[in-house]
Order: C-alpha cells, then sequence, then structure tokens
C-alpha cells in the first residue's frame, strides 16, 4: 500500500541561464551546515566542471543533499538552457516538486518556460523564488504577474496554479515572503518547501524498483547507477535484475549503495522507497534501464527523450598539422570516445558515417554539440568536425524540420535590420511589443536552420546591446530555401610560417584569423574575403631584401589585430567546403579539399552545372 514519507523531499531547481539558480544552491547548502566551519568552499559549489564555470551555466544535473528540521531534502540542479533538455527530461523524473527561480528585472524567460513545462507534465509541486530582490531596477510585481500567466498556460493540475512565492536574495543568502525583505536567512524558503512540496509517495512493501536517471564511473568501483527508488527497499549484497532496454533480464548482485550528504556520496547500509541512491556492481547499466528485485517481471516505463534537431560529422584530423597537437587522434579512439559519451548523454545519437573515419553525432542544437567538442578537445582528443546541419524528415506532407520561437529584446532603432534580416532567413513574426525605454520585444517562429550563423549577424546588427533567447518548438513543414550569405574565405597557399609582410598584404583583402609567427599549411582558411569568392593568400611571403635604401623604407608594417573566432563562431561560420580542425593547443579552420587545383575544378564544375540546370 502507498504512502508519502514525511522525512523527505525530492526538489528539482528550475531557471533560466544566469538568474542565480546555482548561487541559491550555494546559499541552501552553507545554511544547512553541510560544510565544516573551517572548509573554504567558495561559490558556484555545485558547478564543479570548469566549462560550467567558464561558461556561466549548467551543463550537467547534480546532486546534494540537505538536512532541515529532521527532514532530509534532495536538491537536483538542472540546466537552466534548452540545448540541455535531454538531461532535464531524465532528471525530473526524480523530483516530486520544483523551485521556480526567477530573476526580479527580467522574468520568466524562454527557457524557463521550456524546463517548467517539462516539471509540470510530470505532476511536479512547485514553489516560486523572485531572485535578485536587491537590484535598483527591480519589478516583482509584474515578474509575478508574467510569471502566473505562465503557469496558466503550462499546469496541467489545479493545486499547481495555488504556489507559494518567496522573493530572495541568494547571492547574500536571504528569503522572505514579501518583496520588500533585505536581510535574514533561508529559513522561509526551507519552510515553504516543506509545507507546499509532498513527500515521495512510494511502496515500501512492494518488491524493489529503481529507473536508472544518471551514470557516474569511478575507477575502483566501475560504472555507478543513480536514480530515485520508486518501490521496495535495497541493500549491498542484495540479489537484482537488470532490464536492458529491450527488456532482456540480467541478474547482478548489488556490491555496495551509495546515499547523498551535502555534495557527497556515502556509503549506506540500505535505502527505501523514495530515496536517490547510488549503486554499484551492474556491469554496463544504461540510463533508463530498470533495476528491480528477481520477483519484479515487468521493467519501469522508460524515460521519454525529444528526438534530436541539429547533426555535425565528426571525423579523423588529415590536415599537414594532424597528431602534431593531441594524445587521441586515431579513428578507433574518436569511435570509442563518441559511443561512450551516448551512454550518459541520453540526448546524444551517435551513428557511423560514410566512411570508417567518421561519424554522425546529432544532439539538441548547436550548444550541446559545441560543449561536446570542447569536452572532447580538452581531454586531449584531436580531430575535425563539418558544419552543424538540421535533421530533415519525412512527415504526412512532405519534408519537414525543427522550427523554435525566437525572441529577441533589442534597441527599436534595430527593428527595421532584425526584421528584413530574418525574413530573409524564413522567419515569421508572431508577436512586437515597445517598451517606454526606447526598447523593443520581437518574437519570431523561424527554422532552426535559419538561426545556424544568426548570432554574429544579431550583435553587429544591435551594436551588442540585444538579448535574444529560443524555445524548441518541434517538426513543421519545409520553410523553404535559405540563401546562406557569407563572404569569401583568404585561404593559405603555402605551407610554414606567417610573417608580419605576408600578413600586411593579405589583410588589405580583408579580416585576418592570425597573428605573425602561426603555423599556416596551404587550405587553411586564415581570414575572410572582403567579398563573396574564395582568394588564395601568401601570408608565408618575406620581404625580399635590395641594396636600395630610402627614408621610409624600414618603416615597421602596421597590422591589424587578428579576429580568431571561438569554437562556436567557427562551427557556424564554415561553409559546407569546409572544417573545423578541433586539437587540444588549436582550432582552425580548414578546406575539406586542400589542394588548390582540384577545389578550382570542383568550383568550375559546379559553376557548369548549376548554368545547364538553368537553362534545361
Amino acid at each position: 500500500m502507498s504512502s508519502r514519507r514525511a522525512d523527505l523531499r525530492n526538489v528539482a531547481i528550475i531557471a533560466h541561464v544566469d538568474h542565480g539558480k546555482t548561487t541559491l544552491v550555494d546559499a541552501l547548502l552553507k545554511q544547512s551546515n553541510v560544510f565544516r566551519e573551517n572548509e573554504q568552499v567558495g561559490s558556484l559549489i555545485l558547478d564543479s566542471n570548469p566549462l560550467e564555470r567558464e561558461k556561466g551555466i549548467t551543463i550537467m544535473a547534480k546532486n546534494a543533499a540537505v538536512e532541515y528540521r529532521g527532514v532530509r531534502i534532495n536538491i537536483i540542479d538542472t540546466p537552466g538552457h534548452a540545448d540541455f533538455g535531454g538531461e532535464v527530461e531524465r532528471v525530473l523524473n526524480m523530483a516530486d516538486g520544483c523551485l521556480l527561480l526567477v530573476d526580479a528585472v527580467e522574468g520568466p524567460m524562454p527557457q524557463t518556460k521550456f524546463v517548467l513545462r517539462k516539471a509540470l507534465e510530470l505532476g511536479l509541486h512547485p514553489v516560486v523564488v523572485i531572485n535578485k530582490i536587491d537590484r535598483p531596477n527591480a519589478r516583482p510585481a509584474e515578474v509575478l504577474e508574467a510569471t502566473s500567466d505562465l503557469f496558466l498556460d503550462l499546469a496541467t493540475q489545479e493545486y499547481q496554479l495555488d504556489f507559494p512565492v518567496l522573493y530572495a536574495n541568494a547571492r547574500d543568502g536571504y528569503a522572505g515572503l514579501e518583496p520588500g525583505v533585505t536581510g535574514g536567512t533561508m529559513e522561509p524558503l526551507f519552510e515553504a518547501i516543506l509545507a507546499a512540496i509532498p513527500g515521495p509517495e512510494c511502496d515500501e512493501a512492494a518488491p524493489f524498483r529503481m529507473l536508472v536517471t544518471t551514470l557516474m564511473y569511478d575507477s575502483y568501483r566501475g560504472r555507478i547507477a543513480i536514480g530515485r527508488i520508486r518501490d521496495g527497499s535495497v541493500r549491498p549484497g542484495m540479489p537484482i535484475v537488470r532490464f536492458a532496454h529491450d527488456g532482456t533480464p540480467q541478474q547482478f548482485r548489488v556490491a555496495q549503495l551509495f546515499g547523498f550528504r551535502g555534495l557527497d556520496r556515502v556509503e549506506i547500509p540500505s535505502a527505501s522507497a523514495g530515496d536517490i541512491v547510488a549503486i554499484t556492481g551492474v556491469a554496463d547499466v544504461l540510463i533508463g534501464e530498470t533495476l528491480a528485485d528477481p520477483e519484479v517481471t515487468e521493467p519501469l516505463p522508460p524515460i521519454a527523450i525529444e528526438q534530436p534537431a541539429i547533426k555535425m560529422t565528426f571525423r579523423v584530423n588529415d590536415s599537414p598539422f594532424a597528431g602534431q597537437e593531441g594524445q587521441f587522434v586515431t579513428s578507433r579512439q574518436l569511435r570509442e570516445r563518441l559511443f561512450r559519451e551516448i551512454e550518459t548523454n541520453v540526448a546524444l545519437r551517435v551513428e557511423e558515417g560514410d566512411s570508417p573515419d567518421a561519424f554522425i553525432v546529432s544532439g539538441r542544437g548547436e550548444l550541446h554539440l559545441a560543449i561536446l567538442v570542447e569536452t572532447m578537445r580538452r581531454e586531449g582528443y584531436e580531430f575535425a568536425v563539418t558544419r552543424p546541419e538540421v535533421i530533415v524528415r519525412e512527415g504526412p506532407n512532405g519534408h519537414e524540420e525543427p522550427f523554435e520561437r525566437l525572441y529577441i529584446e533589442a534597441p527599436e532603432s534595430a527593428t527595421g535590420f532584425l526584421i528584413e534580416t530574418l525574413s530573409g532567413r524564413k522567419a515569421q513574426m508572431v508577436g512586437m511589443h515597445t517598451d517606454h525605454d526606447g526598447r523593443v520585444r520581437l518574437e519570431f517562429d523561424i527554422p532552426t536552420r535559419g538561426l545556424i550563423g544568426f548570432r554574429d549577424a544579431f550583435i553587429s546588427g544591435t551594436g551588442g546591446e540585444g538579448i535574444m533567447n529560443t524555445e524548441y518548438l518541434g517538426y513543421r513543414p519545409w520553410a523553404g530555401e535559405i540563401t546562406r550569405h557569407r563572404n569569401g574565405a583568404l585561404v593559405a597557399s603555402e605551407t610554414g610560417t606567417a610573417l608580419a609582410f605576408g600578413i600586411a598584404n593579405a589583410q588589405e583583402r580583408g579580416i585576418l584569423f592570425i597573428s605573425p609567427g602561426d603555423e599556416v599549411y596551404a587550405g587553411m582558411v586564415v581570414g575572410l574575403h572582403s567579398r563573396d569568392n574564395d582568394l588564395d593568400v601568401n601570408v608565408c611571403k618575406a620581404k625580399h631584401l635590395t641594396n636600395i635604401r630610402s627614408s621610409t623604407a624600414d618603416i615597421a608594417v602596421k597590422l591589424v589585430p587578428p579576429q580568431p573566432p571561438s569554437l562556436e563562431r567557427a562551427l557556424t561560420l564554415i561553409e559546407a567546403d569546409e572544417m573545423v580542425e578541433v586539437t587540444p593547443k588549436s582550432i582552425r579552420i580548414r578546406k575539406t579539399e586542400l589542394n588548390a587545383s582540384i577545389r578550382a575544378r570542383e568550383a568550375r564544375r559546379a559553376k557548369y552545372a548549376a548554368l545547364e540546370a538553368a537553362r534545361g
């Protein structure tokens, strides 16, 4: 017979990027006496991944636990970016309630809506926290009204509309029930969690069942399965059955059992329904599989994950500099790493490519794939990737492609530029609002492929004053051809060391990515041409010495500072005939075909084919 546990709360924290979610978790951990008095823990405690700290976003969902008035509160930190929705969908299965964290100035944002929809569809009980209440331009009343409207749109149960509201300053560690709160502790938030979020409903007398939602790896213990116990109880040494994705059962025995205390895993003698635990001893277990008592004959329902929308090809690096900077460079090493990633990154797909050294990797969005590329690069891998492309599928009425809702806030003077640029990318305006402070809010429905490479144009067109966010809408009918315009490339014609004299000549033709002393090779893209066509340039050219002297001959050449692209920009900047070469030390753009003669022949052939098609 099922009942609710009074001594336990499982809570997911939901927020848009930079609304203070990880800072709020810091305050909850510190005020629950998780750390020793002399322990130096710093800030952004849960963002342990260096990439998360650099980018200021949560990428991987994480668990922590605190004690308050005899109740253990399991805190599940969820990513705030829609590209990591796969993380969100699997970890929300462990929660019974959610804290929705909203900025007191910005209000609920599009990607907040994405995660909140998932939470409410699962029946979670919400608590709303309006954060950064101390900001001078905070507008708590308007933000609360916008949040209430959001709940009216998304709530699936009547009780989800009756949510408590707290006002907080997570950085300074206090919360209150009124907008004017200026000090105190997080105690009101702890009380709201106990009052508004119920304990997990479970049947402790039933046979043990647990859905694996997270995997960790330990060099001594092997693979560690993490999840919430749905029914029954578990203890070390107990025989269990692993139900694979195809339903095939396999016998194992629990080696060790861990619970969570603060940020640490601690070994425990037993755990019962509702607890979030880590289990060792189950070899090759995967996310979405069920661990159960041998009496159980049916696995739990698998986690529903939305399908990927963007794909890229990863391939072995075959440039002249291949193998000079990376530790893992072979196709076997690349294949093993990619297929290992899909064991924990449930929203990712990996398929064999057209050749043995190429692999097609599909994910939720550009950022999702860029984070994977950056992670592998830091691990010592060296490889090349192609331009991101949308995944097109066949629907009832023909081709379908992924669409997104684009939200833009920008100066009113940029409105004409934005509408003109986005209309060329097949975007349809669905909303427009002008604020009293001279800023405009625009909403567009746009194909995902129309957003590839848009960020650069957006930043320059709005003078860096614009804010853009997206919300995934799903697949819709093909919107038609989008003309992608980028200036031609400046391509190195020689292999060697770039010299100031050669760069000075080349910089008159466009924008360069390189500096004197950089190593380049023939076929490497060293900049963008000021015109539409590609141009071969010799940046390794040295100045010839002569016997002629003049008063101006030895004046140093003036070089324009280079503008090397970041990884994310490089991925959206490249054309179909280019790739990004990724190594632990360098990010280079190159032509897929390095030989200039072959490239010229292929270009002529494509030109003649286009002319024939136009005539025919």
